[in-house]
């Protein structure tokens, strides 16, 4: 377990000051991502069923927030509805090698602990680059296996989580430790609900977020786990994953940032949509095509993807729309964009859209499989009604670090999503921006929701 024990050690002794200022600034940019997400799904089922749980189960009122409301409650319960609601709209952050989705599990976490611990904005940076840091690096330990039963970010999640609060209570190497092991045995989350579009992909989220918190708080107060939780016998690897690569959990502590590798969400879709959608609309606009004018359309893609959304035939939610690729594909084509208000719209509803679905299929590409999951590839080829064969690639979609939102593009993205909810005003939302992008001067964070 020598590359747990070195895991642990770097985040016993990581520093404010040791991290880059590139670093700090993105976690900002995260941040502000995942709080309009959040904010994306107020009132959206299943989220109202979480905040009733929350009140029906936690205090009345406390010094953590929850977002979509802006109650006060327990660090547990806003930790708990926090993460259900900012992983609804399929907006909120990826971290590509890893296929972990962070920022839902460690900001949930971190931000509802911080408020219950009084601690300032930069305790809250350092302790997400530790959660952000940990679970990345736990993901792609766990490898492709992994991802093909479980939802990682459901389980790896729950020891991002756990990191992150572990980080505010300033844990030592043994304390971390210990938290990797109560936060480990928790861990669980599996891909069946896409089938049946159920609510689960919420619930995963919530309980990482909620279970995390409460490993390290109970870590704290002396609870001990499992020493050797992801690389022992019978620990997370060897039940979970079939290629796990044990190396990968200290490769490059404090000199690769794991965390400036994360994607932000352009298409609120699955991301495994997201190359293939960018392709097509490449494709699109390049030979100035209209949707009537194609026949048949084959994306090339990774197992992965084959993996999720081949669950999805026809989709009966809009949620569960947003894990088809026909359904993606058919948005992009007809409406030429899949963003919030065209999923709400014509997912569902749209003849042509539906008629696009039927017109897309995917199939396995040794060279797009070969790259993923460190790179995620867009390949498509169009037929046309009039017998022609276009292609079109995109190596890096729109959101990735080499083809990224800048800070203009973010806080566009934010003020969309809270006007698709209503959740906040367009002057409310500017405030908002402000706060996080002053989050390093913050002494409190009780007020900044």
């Amino acid at each position: 377990m020598s590359h747990t024990y070195a895991l642990a050690s770097f985040l016993a002794d990581l520093h404010y000051d040791q991290v880059p200022d590139a670093v700090l600034a993105r976690t900002e940019d995260l941040f502000l991502d995942w709080i309009g997400s959040a904010l994306a799904s107020q009132g959206a089922r299943p989220v109202p069923l979480f905040e009733r749980y929350a009140e029906r189960m936690g205090p009345a009122d406390g010094a953590a927030r929850i977002l979509v409301s802006g109650r006060g409650t327990s660090a547990h319960f806003a930790a708990f509805v926090n993460g259900a609601s900012s992983h609804l709209v399929e907006q909120d952050d990826l971290h590509n090698s890893s296929v972990l989705h962070p920022a839902t599990v460690v900001f949930s976490a971190v931000l509802a602990a911080a408020q219950d611990l009084g601690k300032s904005g930069k305790d809250l940076l350092l302790a997400s680059v530790a959660g952000y840091e940990a679970g990345i690096r736990i993901g792609e330990f766990l490898g492709r296996s992994h991802y093909r039963i479980f939802h990682t970010t459901a389980t790896v999640g729950t020891l991002a989580a756990a990191v992150g609060v572990g980080k505010l209570l300033d844990f030592d190497k043994e304390q971390f430790i210990n938290l990797l092991g109560s936060a480990g045995t928790q861990a669980a989350g599996l891909w069946e609900f896409l089938r049946d579009a159920a609510d689960s992909k919420q619930l995963h989220t919530a309980k990482a977020a909620a279970d995390g918190l409460l490993a390290a708080y109970m870590t704290e107060d002396g609870l001990t786990g499992a020493r050797n939780i992801l690389e022992g016998e019978q620990g997370m690897a060897a039940g979970m994953s079939t290629d796990a690569q044990p190396a990968k959990l200290s490769q490059g502590l404090g000199t690769r940032w794991a965390l400036v590798e994360t994607s932000f969400k352009f298409h609120a879709s699955c991301r495994h949509t997201h190359p293939a959608a960018d392709a097509l609309l490449l494709l699109m606009q390049r030979e100035g095509l209209r949707h009537e004018q194609i026949e048949r359309v084959v994306t090339q893609v990774h197992q992965g993807a084959i993996d999720v959304l081949g669950r999805v035939v026809k989709p009966t939610t809009v949620h569960q729309a947003k894990f088809s690729m026909g359904t993606v594909l058919g948005l992009i084509a007809v409406h030429g964009s899949a963003q919030l208000t065209e999923f709400r719209d014509f997912a569902l509803t749209d003849a042509d859209v539906d008629a696009f679905r039927e017109k897309v299929s995917m199939t396995l590409d040794p060279e797009v499989d070969a790259a993923y999951p460190g790179r995620w590839l867009g390949r498509v080829t169009v037929t046309t009604t009039d017998g022609r064969t276009l292609r079109a690639a995109i190596d890096e979609p729109k959101g990735d670090p080499g083809n990224t939102l800048s800070r203009p593009e973010l806080e566009a993205k934010f003020q969309r999503l809270l006007a698709y909810s209503g959740a906040r005003t367009e002057a409310q939302g500017k405030a908002l921006i402000e706060q996080v992008w002053h989050l390093r001067d913050a002494q409190a964070l009780t007020d900044l929701i």
